[in-house]
């Protein structure tokens, strides 16, 4: 058991209140209604003791760092005062000695092997001393046949709510343990494969960075040579993209953490320039009062670019090279979404709440809107996916930002 069991503690505390208002609602209705001669000193101690036991439980169940050995001496507990109990109010013959089942329940649902067979030790043998040396039921107002059959009744309904109790918040706990294990399993693999990526960008960036240096020096030379002014400007726009890919390259060739500290913010504008240099066939349209003094993150600038590569993506394979992008604050959130003029994709097989999208179910969608993801992730923000009105995609995002980039 680790600090995650902490859980378990509170179901016990929380079952503890209820076995203190039991015990001291049967004692009542034993004396008063039965008139059952029962001595009340050592049942209202037993009582008593529960209950300051309970208040120290509650205290240190805070602390997450429990083990099985705590959660053992907590039923331990519960077996001791309910062994005290039973043996001054009739021993085996009270009908509510079948409590041990519900401890030794409790300890099989949520304790390993071992400690779960020592709770089962621990109830038979408080379930013989409670027999062995327990005192004899005193005669009342009924039989004790009628006696015994509303013990059964009330045993039965008291053991059916402490089980509904502990098993739904037992089940809930367990449902949301294996969410959260599915979502790490599902973030590892994403990340494994992302750093697999990194370090084999990493990798051909340094075979790169030279033959770029090179073609840059060649463009250099050919604009210095020719006399059209039209190869020129065709030069000059070959060396801006090539200017662009080193430094990319460069980028690419430190550290994996693309996103460590010290990286320069970027804005709006530069991001788009950046992007019409590549793809100048591609009509885009944002909207005007978009935040273009906004300073980014690089992973924001990141993510615009992937994004509006797969927007151009889908719609050049439809024939309508348009892209969309709005962009606007609201709040401390950075709302964005990027419209494609694609094919669009069959909403059913869209985005589960907290998952990546499927891979191959849409255009252009890849390994960059992975890497574009993790950026979101790491910001904790959100993406979706919709279906764009017409004929399309919209895929958004939402990240929140720091007062100092908001007033900005």
């Amino acid at each position: 058991m680790t600090g995650t069991d902490a859980p378990f503690l509170r179901t016990l505390c929380s079952l503890r209140w209820l076995a203190v208002a039991g015990q001291a609602a049967t004692i009542l209705v034993a004396t008063w209604v039965l008139g059952l001669a029962l001595p009340q000193l050592p049942l209202w101690a037993g009582v008593a003791a529960l209950t300051l036991f309970n208040l120290y439980a509650q205290l240190r169940v805070q602390d997450p760092d429990t083990a099985p050995v705590t959660a053992f001496g907590h039923i331990l507990v519960d077996v001791i005062v309910l062994t005290w109990m039973v043996g001054w109010s009739g021993g085996i013959a009270n009908p509510f000695g079948s409590l041990f089942l519900i401890l030794i329940a409790l300890a099989a649902l949520a304790l390993p092997l071992r400690w779960t067979l020592a709770v089962a030790a621990a109830c038979l043998i408080g379930y013989a001393a409670s027999g062995v040396f327990g005192l004899p039921l005193p005669s009342g107002y009924f039989t004790g046949a009628q006696m015994q059959q509303w013990g059964v009744v009330c045993n039965f309904l008291l053991s059916a709510t402490v089980v509904l109790v502990f098993a739904t918040r037992l089940a809930i706990a367990l449902r949301q343990r294996e969410h959260e294990l599915a979502m790490l399993r599902e973030r590892f693999v994403r990340n494994e494969g992302i750093v697999a990526l990194a370090t084999h960008a990493a990798s051909v960036a340094h075979e790169l960075n030279t033959p770029l240096a090179t073609m840059t020096l060649l463009a250099d030379d050919i604009a210095d040579q020719t006399e059209s002014s039209e190869v020129r400007d065709d030069v000059e726009t070959l060396r801006e993209l090539l200017v662009q890919c080193r430094e990319r390259v460069l980028a690419l060739a430190r550290p994996a953490a693309g996103d460590a500290p010290g990286r320069d913010p970027v804005t709006l504008p530069q991001v788009l320039e950046q992007w019409r240099l590549v793809r100048p066939t591609i009509a885009l349209k944002r909207n005007e009062d978009a935040p273009l003094t906004l300073p980014l993150d690089p992973g924001i600038g990141h993510l615009l670019m992937v994004l509006l590569n797969n927007a151009a993506d889908a719609g050049e394979k439809a024939d309508r090279p348009q892209v969309d992008l709005s962009l606007r604050i609201e709040g401390d959130d950075l709302i964005g979404e990027v419209r494609d003029y694609g094919h669009g994709f069959d909403a059913r097989q869209a985005v589960l709440p907290g998952t990546l999208f499927n891979s191959g179910k849409t255009d252009g969608m890849g390994v960059g809107l992975a890497l574009s993801h993790a950026t979101i992730e790491r910001l904790d923000g959100e993406l979706w996916m919709r279906p764009a009105n017409g004929a399309g995609t919209r895929v958004g995002f939402r990240l929140p930002l720091s007062p100092r980039e908001t007033s900005a």
